[in-house]
């Protein structure tokens, strides 16, 4: 007797994901149906819900935190990447937080713009120090001068928020040895260099480490992979960070932002133009041959169409920031992006790669 071969269940994941793409890209999850989640209680025969999913979202779509509490005693926080984009951004909201701000910023001794305007706050709890995260003269520096600071060096610094970073773009064999290490030396080591360099204070203080990283340290993308491959290291770098600083009391948290571009002013048509014309002009002719002007500009115009697209409000990756550094439970990853980057995100890191291939690169 033979049993009757079970019926074969169609498969649901592409339906799922169309239905997940269409309901967060037509509305906010705010106003979406909420189910809850209840458990049981054995003792007395209840149920009791434990979460209900509408309410992690605000009315505009973004994830609201629960649970913050406020800065006392003006809290020390030292942030790199201050002349602009987040962290001048956050080095101003941090200060209107009562935070006492250390605003790392590479062209200060340059008099930058950026510098001028954060200094003209002619404020006691914000102050800009020169900071080039590449050179560990600049980083000792910066930190006898936090420690000259404090009230107390013994309660340590509060927060550190690795920030700084820079970008580019061109495929495996456009881009020189030079700019993989270029980028891996500002954005992986420079955050190494500075959380060795201050881990120090933050275990005094119980405090906080805050590592930017990006949508691209998650899922990896054509014609990025020097700054793919930086960030990657930071998820890395943070994940182990975290596991050997729990005991010790001191949170880590990493904050993915998706496309930004516009709103930092990462690049320009300019930029962009000046970039590729000497990534041709370096390029082994075999490489020139190969390829052809054709093919190379026509990924050039592909990143000045990505470049010129994204969110132009950073405040998601402000808010971000501001709750790993003053939630009594801060998340372990934030991911201020918009929903088409969200979505991507989990499609790329949760399915198999033949089927993210198939949809965001083939």
């Amino acid at each position: 007797m033979f049993l009757k071969e079970p019926a074969r269940r169609r498969p649901t994941i592409l339906p799922l994901v169309a239905t997940m793409l269409t309901a967060r890209l037509s509305r906010p999850l705010s106003q979406l149906p909420g189910r809850t989640l209840n458990f049981y209680e054995r003792e007395n025969g209840t149920r009791r819900p434990l979460l209900c999913s509408p309410t992690s979202f605000d009315s505009a779509g973004q994830r609201t935190y629960a649970d913050v509490v406020n800065p006392a005693g003006s809290k020390a926080v030292l942030v790199t990447g201050c002349d602009s984009g987040f962290g001048f951004s956050l080095a101003k909201h941090l200060h209107s937080k009562g935070f006492l701000v250390f605003a790392g910023c590479l062209m200060k001794d340059k008099g930058d713009v950026g510098v001028k305007e954060l200094d003209s706050l002619k404020s006691d709890r914000l102050r800009t120090i020169q900071l080039n995260v590449c050179k560990s003269q600049e980083v000792e520096a910066a930190v006898e001068t936090v420690r000259s600071s404090l009230g107390d060096p013994e309660k340590g610094m509060w927060g550190l928020v690795n920030n700084a970073g820079i970008s580019t773009f061109g495929e495996v064999e456009f881009t020189s040895m030079e700019t993989y290490k270029e980028v891996a030396e500002v954005n992986l080591w420079g955050t190494v260099r500075m959380t060795k360099s201050f881990l120090p204070l933050i275990r005094r203080a119980k405090g906080r480490v805050i590592n930017i990283s990006s949508m691209l340290g998650r899922m990896a993308n054509p014609a990025r992979s020097p700054y793919c491959i930086s960030k990657f290291g930071v998820e890395a770098f943070s994940d182990c960070l975290r596991y050997e600083m729990h005991s010790l009391g001191v949170k880590v948290s990493v904050v993915e932002p998706g496309n930004f571009i516009v709103a930092t002013s990462l690049y320009s048509p300019e930029r962009i133009q000046a970039i590729a014309n000497k990534m041709w002009d370096d390029l082994p002719e075999v490489v020139r041959k190969d390829y052809g002007r054709k093919y190379f500009d026509e990924k050039i115009a592909k990143m000045e169409t990505y470049c010129s697209s994204g969110s132009t409000d950073t405040s998601p990756v402000i808010n971000a920031v501001t709750h790993a550094l003053t939630a009594a439970t801060p998340y372990t990853r934030y991911h201020p992006m918009d929903y088409y980057w969200w979505l991507r995100m989990q499609i790329m890191t949760h399915f198999p790669g033949a089927i993210s291939d198939k949809i965001y690169i083939h």
